[in-house]
This record gives C-alpha cells, structure tokens and sequence, in this order.
C-alpha cells in the first residue's frame, strides 16, 4: 500500500506532503491543534480527500505509537 505521505526534495523542499499534492501534512496537523476540524481543512484544501486526510493521522499514529513501545 502506498504512504499517503510523501518526502521528496522536489516538493516544497522535501517536506512531507500528501500524495499528488504540494499540501503538508503539518498543515492538516496546524489545523487541528489550532481547534479547526477536519471540515475545514478539507474545505480549504479540496486536493486532499478525506480518506487520504484518516489515513495520514492512521499512519502518523501508528508510527508515534511504535516509536513509544
């Protein structure tokens, strides 16, 4: 299965981003620390499905909690 995420240093400098797009994940991160939900993001970033949005905090979760273990 393909990471929703990508790295690539010609891609806004490599900055994680999501697949086929130039959006950072800090961004969907941004927003949901800031207290604005998952609609809003996906309101103002239309490039970003909301599968691909779940599947990236999946991802991202599943790598913070393997990291802790």
């Amino acid at each position: 299965m393909e990471s929703t995420i990508i790295r690539d240093p010609n891609i806004l400098g490599g900055v994680p981003v999501f697949r086929h797009t130039r959006v950072p994940f800090q961004a969907l991160l941004d927003y949901l620390e800031s207290g604005q939900t998952l609609d809003d993001f996906l309101a103002d970033f239309p490039t970003v499905t909301r599968q691909e949005a779940v599947s990236a905090l999946e991802q991202a979760k599943s790598i913070l909690t393997a990291h802790l273990a």
